[in-house]
């Protein structure tokens, strides 16, 4: 027998997929899809509005559905496992073919930087160690206010770009508020009181962004960079109001479009649950059309008609990626089995010693 400790096994099996989670992961990573492939085109106003609004809340939406379905991570075996596979491993591969590819086309970074992520790698360092310290979140008395503070400090310090870290600690409090969200929030979302409100919101708010977000710094809504640094240039208390002005918008947005989220089963709901080959892929595409035909620079004459178009484009693109062909093509690459890597886990009869994590489970006494 191993001299090393049982690990402690799943307390209860993969819990069915949601229709309404996974419509929500659709309807979000069209917007990731849309948001980047506006990246380069932010300098003409008809892209910079569209691309604010997008901003200020795409990726605290996907964050708040990301810690609620992560709510239950305990660090067991198969939790560990999946972290490994779905969340390590692809951060390796993607980061690392990324940094090779800017570096080919542009001559940086000139050395691989893998525990600095440059783009879309950020998220999945992010969910790595938001994940991992979940049990924490669970155990605070006062979480949300705990997470809010520590993003708002950690704008007024230098925080080196190790596993994307200032993003990690500024965008924090959607994934503690994601896990503790519940069923019940979640279908008090769905009142027709509150849809139709949510609905003035995003309209509002998208009017709002296409009218005065010419004279904003998006720099502000990539929520890595220290307030004092350019292009903020703000000094601790404005930088701070700032980002907690930027906390309230992409919670108030947020939660207005979880409300008009469809919650039958669709077409949605089976591309929504592929999102992560589309999230991982899609920048890809974007660099190489970018690097190799210069792509963005050509359609800045076109004004808005190239803002529509890339919209257009970037949809189809998004759910190309999320079909059935792709994800079982970069399955094997992206979610790998590993079990070469990992021991194998202990039945869940097996009495667990008393050093192990896990308690040692209550037997029913026999029947007389």
């Amino acid at each position: 027998m191993s001299s090393l400790d049982p690990l402690p096994v799943a307390t209860s099996p993969p819990k069915e997929r949601v229709a309404y989670l996974d419509n929500a992961r659709y309807w979000v990573m069209l917007l990731v899809v849309i948001g980047h492939s506006l990246t380069e085109l932010v300098v003409m106003d008809s892209a910079k509005g569209i691309y604010t609004w997008i901003y200020a809340f795409h990726m605290p939406f996907f964050i708040v559905i990301s810690g609620y379905t992560a709510r239950h991570y305990i660090g067991d075996f198969r939790q560990i496992r999946r972290i490994v596979s779905t969340l390590i491993v692809p951060y390796l591969l993607v980061e690392t073919s990324l940094q090779l590819i800017t570096k080919h086309y542009d001559g940086k970074p000139t050395h691989l930087m893998i525990l600095s992520p440059q783009w879309l790698g950020w998220f999945l360092a992010a969910l790595f160690i938001w994940r991992i310290t979940t049990p924490i979140w669970r155990a605070l008395k006062y979480p949300i206010t705990t997470s809010i503070v520590i993003s708002l400090l950690a704008g007024l310090v230098e925080i080196p770009n190790v596993l994307a870290l200032p993003k990690v600690l500024a965008l924090l409090p959607f994934w503690v508020i994601g896990l503790h969200m519940n069923r019940e929030l979640f279908m008090k979302l769905g009142h027709w009181r509150i849809r139709a409100v949510s609905v003035v919101v995003l309209v509002g708010s998208f009017v709002i962004c296409q009218v005065y977000a010419h004279g904003w710094e998006t720099q502000w809504l990539l929520w890595k960079d220290r307030y004092a640094e350019e292009p903020l240039t703000a000094g601790p208390w404005e930088g701070m109001m700032t980002r907690g002005e930027l906390l309230v918008v992409g919670a108030a947005l947020t939660f207005a479009t979880l409300s008009l989220i469809p919650r039958s089963r669709s077409i949605t709901t089976v591309l929504g649950g592929r999102t992560f080959y589309c999230y991982l892929l899609h920048g890809f595409i974007i660099i190489w059309l970018d690097r190799q035909f210069d792509l963005w620079q050509k359609l800045e004459q076109y004004g808005a008609l190239s803002v529509i178009g890339c919209m257009v484009v970037a949809v189809i693109v998004a759910n190309l990626l999320m079909t059935k062909p792709v994800a079982r093509l970069f399955r094997p690459l992206f979610e790998p089995r590993l079990t070469w890597l990992f021991r194998e886990a202990e039945p869940p009869s097996v009495r667990v010693p008393a050093t192990s994590l896990e308690p040692e489970p209550v037997r029913p006494a026999k029947a007389p």
